[in-house]
């Protein structure tokens, strides 16, 4: 077993065991989310070459990236999951490499650090797959290569070679291509994105910590003088930054807006990133399984933190590391990772961006992996000396971090799941739509995707065919654009026109449907014609203020049977299949196929969450005078629910209007409207 661990592959097997274990148990149930969506689409339906003007005012150098990536991977989510295991894989394989060429004596201490950055625990946004591997990943890694390759360029003039010279020709020979190579990388590393504009500082404290063989002051240096080339790199990149967001083309963060934040301010939140990137998100975890240690989720996670803790052990602890002695060198990882986190965090404190754990702004930890890692292990080895409580304090930093991970992996399952909800719905309860709708609601009840992000499966969904042009159909949430440049208004006849990555929608706010998806209940078309406004007078007035704008005419009604969103499983029927497909009906007035998806979800032991969700079939039951029927609902419907009331006194008085209905029925009608005390 030992032999077998200590081989050459043991560690590289060991990386890709913790890999799935930290990002593939739940793979096959993760899809695309947030940015994902936008740029899938645009690989899709305008080719993988679209996505050099899609940058051109947005990060420009990330555009050949994407145009790669996506020229090689079709737009299938679980095709893109897997590439992030493979991209985290090749991640840790760099970070090792990097490690290793930097300090060759402390092998314990690069593999240490490597499997932290492996599962850095304030990262959440591993499963954001499509937009991260482009946008920050694969630029890290070239980051990482050039940081290895400076430092073999550094010790090929340093070190002595087996004949005991310093600068022998060979070594020379070695020294230019080995250069070149590290800063090709430094540029594909540095320029596609800013996350990683403050990470240079590290560059010079690692060639710093390879010279160890001069004093103090002709350390610095020398180390400034092979950090020279790359200082010019990145001066570059910043005389290019400065120009790209002061021209006016640039189009990602509000930089225009920003305050310059205070001293007292900027100090403070660089305490709050070494607290959380330093301490915090190492044991984060503990205390989020602590808040629902019951759930069948935060059970799984223990037991995985646990086998995980096991398995690390038992590798370590048989593991003969030959590790150099050396009382500086804990204090230099702790000074270095210190650094780190302080330069990793600088680009999107600039931009005036939080760092929010659990969020999509923890997005931001990926220019932390770095420092935050070494400073972990320095810790290890600045405060413990027993070798044995090192090994257990750093499977046990590993474990947590993989349970970590686990967690994060089963809140984007969850997502996934509920936006698998969303678009079936949508595609149940309308079957297509008109070109240039636009569908309004206030706020959708999930984490990761916004109003843009569902503006492109919807479009996916209800224009499948689409080659080019302006864009068919958008989503706005109206809490977010209201009185912004995008929705100025919600009155009839305002022109809702924005740009798309290199397409534009142009639509029109008397050309809108509102739509309404609650927390626990089925997605809801509202109707200003069914007394909409009234029931929902209780939600948010960003949504109650649009329902008048609410066309549901736009709604192609008649199923034609292509819309169907097959980039996500279609889930076993329940309530929401028959309600979305009864309100269908009830547009099309056909009443009997109500009341006969009534029966089968009464067959298959269905009811709704929400009171509010008979309503359909309580218009069916009236105008099919099974009255019977409509006491029974009533009684369930107006058991302390105002919002129920509300919408059974608005049912009766619309159906009271209707000339189309006897008068037997209308008797019946007013009987239950007395019995309410609707006002009149």
């Amino acid at each position: 077993m030992r032999r077998f661990i200590e081989g050459f592959l043991s560690i590289p097997l060991l990386f890709a065991i913790i890999t799935i274990l930290a990002y593939g148990l739940l793979l096959p149930f993760t899809g695309f989310y947030w940015d994902d969506w936008p740029f899938a689409w645009i690989a899709h339906f305008l080719g993988p070459a679209e996505f050099i003007p899609a940058f051109a005012s947005f990060r420009p150098f990330l555009g050949p990236i994407f145009f790669l990536t996506t020229s090689l991977i079709p737009t299938v989510p679980i095709y893109w999951q897997i590439f992030a295991l493979i991209i985290r894989f090749l991640l840790v394989l760099t970070t090792w490499w990097m490690f290793k060429s930097i300090w060759p004596n402390h092998p314990r201490s690069a593999l240490g650090a490597s499997l932290l950055v492996l599962i850095f625990p304030g990262y959440s946004q591993h499963w954001v797959a499509l937009t991260h591997i482009n946008q920050e990943l694969i630029p890290l890694i070239f980051y990482f290569l050039s940081f290895g390759f400076t430092a073999r360029v550094v010790r090929s003039v340093v070190e002595p070679d087996p004949g005991g010279q310093i600068n022998s020709r060979s070594k020379q020979s070695r020294f230019f291509p080995l250069t070149v190579a590290a800063i090709l990388l430094q540029i594909c590393g540095l320029f596609p994105t800013e996350y990683f504009f403050g990470l240079e500082i590290m560059r010079l404290l690692f060639i710093f910590a390879i010279l160890t063989q001069f004093n103090i002051v002709a350390r610095f240096i020398q180390a400034l003088r092979y950090w020279l080339p790359y200082l010019a790199v990145w001066l570059l990149n910043a005389i290019w930054l400065m120009y790209y967001y002061n021209s006016g083309v640039y189009a990602s963060y509000d930089t225009a807006g920003l305050q310059t934040p205070s001293i007292q301010l900027i100090l403070v939140d660089l305490l709050d990133t070494i607290w959380k990137t330093g301490f915090y998100i190492w044991i984060q975890i503990i205390d989020l399984l602590a808040r629902s240690p019951s759930l069948p989720s935060s059970i799984l996670a223990m037991v995985l933190l646990v086998l995980s803790f096991v398995l690390l052990y038992i590798y370590l602890s048989r593991f003969q590391f030959q590790e150099s002695r050396s009382k500086a060198f804990g204090p230099q990882l702790l000074i270095i990772g210190l650094a780190g986190i302080l330069a990793g965090r600088l680009p999107s404190l600039a931009a005036g961006l939080p760092l929010k754990l659990q969020s999509s702004y923890d997005r931001f930890m990926v220019s932390i992996f770095l420092g935050g890692s070494l400073f972990a292990v320095g810790i290890l080895e600045t405060l413990i000396r027993n070798n044995r409580i090192r090994i257990v304090l750093l499977a046990l930093l590993v474990s947590l971090g993989i349970g970590q991970q686990f967690f994060n992996a089963n809140i984007f399952r969850r997502d996934w799941e509920k936006q698998g909800q969303i678009y079936w719905q949508l595609s149940w309860r309308i079957p297509g739509l008109q070109p240039n709708t636009v569908l309004l609601t206030h706020q959708m009840p999930i984490d990761y995707e916004t109003d843009l992000s569902f503006t492109a499966p919807i479009n996916w969904l209800y224009a499948p065919d689409y080659e080019n042009g302006t864009l068919p159909f958008a989503m706005l949430y109206t809490e977010k654009r209201l009185g912004g440049p995008t929705l100025p208004a919600l009155e009839p006849g305002i022109r809702i026109n924005f740009p798309y990555r290199t397409v534009e929608f142009d639509g029109n706010t008397s050309q809108a449907i509102v739509l309404y998806m609650p927390p626990s209940g089925c997605l809801r078309l509202l109707d200003p014609d069914k007394g909409d406004a009234v029931t929902y007078q209780r939600e948010s007035r960003y949504l109650v203020e649009a329902i008048p704008l609410s066309d549901t005419d736009r709604i192609l009604t008649e199923d034609r049977g292509s819309v169907k969103p097959f980039f996500i499983r279609e889930p076993e029927k329940d309530w929401c299949y028959y309600y979305t497909h009864a309100e269908l009906a009830r547009q099309q007035g056909d009443w009997q196929k109500i009341m006969t998806l009534w029966d089968e979800a009464l067959t298959q032991g269905y009811s709704p969450s929400d009171p509010v969700e008979y309503l359909p079939f309580v218009e069916a039951a009236a105008r099919s005078d099974d009255f019977k029927m409509v006491e029974t609902m009533t009684k369930i419907m107006t058991n302390g629910s105002p919002s129920a009331h509300n919408a059974l006194c608005v049912l009766w008085n619309r159906l009271l209007e209707d000339t189309t209905i006897d008068n037997a029925t209308r008797s019946s009608i007013r009987l239950q409207d007395t019995g309410l005390n609707c006002a009149p």
